[in-house]
């Protein structure tokens, strides 16, 4: 539970009007962190860097402070017990929503992820909660059943991690009527929590802001720990591996004025597309699930992201189903594709990978291997980037139609007819 043992301290320290964000505040927490085990050992490596860096916005103390009330015993299991019944939850969500079409190949994809996502309870990051909480507030709103708790859970998985949720409540945004109307109402609770928090915060600690913002700066620093360059251990293949684009273009030149516009240049141009797609398209359940496939890869590869994240693929399970129902051979390119997808983001397949590749760092000695060192050491990345350009391919040519009679006459089938770009 080390992620979460880090945000706890945190939420600990801001209740003890203590500044988490302060430089010498993390030595502090080490101290306790030790004198509350009773004797344990010194934290490892990995434990002591989670313990002071600090990345975390204040909102995220916020939902964090009911559990910080609690010793540490008590409190992590009841955190690992809310991610968990979250997390199955909203998987059994996505499940009816694929089922709808096929449900036996929307149930092998939401257990296989199920199966793989022992890091994310171990650990205890948020991204459980937070992929939760947003997965069961699209199930709400595309369901038009109890549209308020999807409001106030999209709200929540704003607050804690915008760069997760943020693409897929701009789609609601963009979609228009009673949708637009739910996403300016979670923007409003967000703004409310955010609010709160920094009430919260700022007389605690009134620097906070620019002292986050050097944490920041210090853990995308080469050699730190969200540092996407060839050099960072977590950019290699494993179960912690970044999976922005970044970590794949750095590998030509590890600059970030060159990898980081390169990246926003990609994937600026796609959602730009997807944007406008979405704008121009009235709405229906169809369209959404597609459009929602298509944003989501792209939302990984943009930004900082690790495989915890990556469970929010299952947003692309209904897309995937509805394809498969329409009978024809895109149905198996989809398959594969959203196969790929989910599982190149899983624990097992990303451990075999570490595996099979042992310590080395790949060779970035030419373009050959550049190339191969992207294929065979962090090929996530580009599958990702793979899913989301398929799925834009769909959603710009081709528009779900339930038809009355498919090609051969049987009523119910779901087939693609094209319409104009």
């Amino acid at each position: 539970m080390g992620d979460f043992k880090g945000v706890y301290d945190d939420a600990r320290c801001l209740l003890q009007h203590g500044d988490p964000y302060k430089e010498d505040e993390p030595l502090r927490e080490l101290r306790v962190y030790q004198a509350e085990g009773g004797g344990r050992p010194r934290p490892s490596d990995a434990l002591q860097r989670i313990l002071t860096m600090k990345i975390y916005l204040p909102t995220t103390s916020l939902f964090v402070a009911p559990f910080a009330m609690l010793p540490w015993g008590p409190a992590h299991l009841l955190w690992m017990i809310f991610t968990a019944v979250s997390f199955f939850f909203a998987a059994l969500l996505m499940w009816d929503s694929g089922a709808s079409y096929t449900p036996v190949i929307s149930g092998c994809f939401i257990c296989f992820v199920l199966a793989n996502s022992e890091i994310l309870l171990a650990s205890g990051n948020a991204a459980g909660v937070v992929v939760s909480l947003c997965m069961v507030a699209v199930w709400c709103f595309l369901e038009k059943k109890f549209v308020w708790a999807g409001v106030l859970c999209l709200a929540a998985s704003l607050a804690i991690k915008p760069h997760d949720a943020g693409l897929v409540w701009l789609y609601f945004l963009l979609a228009g009527g009673v949708y637009r109307k739910r996403a300016l109402q979670t923007l409003l609770v967000a703004v409310v929590l955010g609010l709160a928090a920094i009430v919260w915060v700022e007389p605690i600690a009134p620097n906070w802001l620019q002292e986050w913002h050097s944490i920041l700066l210090t853990a995308s620093a080469p050699g730190g720990a969200s540092n996407p360059g060839p050099t960072s251990p977590d950019v290699r293949n494993g179960p912690s591996m970044i999976l922005d684009l970044q970590s794949t273009i750095s590998v030509y030149r590890n600059d970030p004025r060159f990898y980081n516009p390169a990246t926003y240049l990609i994937c600026g141009a796609l959602l730009l597309v997807w944007a406008v797609r979405t704008l121009r398209l009235r709405f229906s359940l169809r369209r959404a699930w597609l459009a929602l496939a298509a944003v989501v890869p792209l939302a990984l590869v943009v930004t900082y992201h690790r495989p915890y994240d990556a469970k929010l693929l299952m947003l692309a399970v209904p897309a995937c189903a509805m394809l498969w129902t329409e009978g024809r051979p895109i149905r198996w390119i989809a398959l594969l594709v959203t196969a790929v997808g989910i599982i190149f983001t899983s624990d097992i397949p990303l451990v075999i990978l570490s595996i099979l590749n042992g310590n080395s760092s790949g060779s970035t000695a030419g373009t050959s291997g550049k190339i191969l060192t992207e294929v065979l050491m962090r090929p996530t990345p580009l599958i990702l980037l793979v899913m989301g350009i398929f799925y834009l391919w769909i959603y710009l040519r081709r528009d779900p139609v339930k038809v009355a009679t498919a090609e051969h006459g049987e009523p119910g089938e779901i087939q693609l007819a094209r319409t104009p770009a």
